[in-house]
């Protein structure tokens, strides 16, 4: 049997860019009643959804970011358990194909890969966090 293969990723969320953080979280938390997990400031809010479902707010921030709203402002994101460097030089051992290079913020950072269809899905490595 062979041996288990040490996890690089586990967990994520569904990520929506949005306008207004603030109206955002009333939206999410107050509308619909699903609790507030985190907030970092105006950049960042993860909603708990249940059942696993993480939904992270994030401002959008054309031209770094889609507009909100349109093609591409809802994603999928995966929290890399690993620094980024470790997970990108394992994934690209295993065939995976990246959009871009690690790119990094005060609080995350995030590399892009590219499903066999060319679907991006973003995986972050958190730095810090605050609730």
């Amino acid at each position: 049997m062979p041996s288990p293969i040490p996890p690089l990723l586990s967990g994520g969320n569904a990520s929506v860019y949005v306008t207004d953080m603030d109206r955002a979280v009333r939206f999410y938390t107050e509308s619909l009643g699903f609790p507030l997990k985190v907030r970092i400031a105006n950049e960042w809010a993860e909603i708990d959804a249940g059942d696993g479902l993480i939904i992270g707010l994030h401002i959008a921030n054309p031209p770094g970011t889609v507009p909100a709203g349109t093609r591409g402002a809802i994603n999928i994101e995966l929290k890399a358990v690993r620094p980024l460097e470790e997970v990108k030089e394992v994934l690209g051992s295993r065939g995976v194909t990246f959009d871009g290079e690690i790119i990094n913020y005060e609080n995350v950072r995030l590399l892009t890969v590219l499903d066999p269809d060319g679907n991006a899905i973003i995986l972050a490595q958190v730095l810090h966090s605050e609730t």
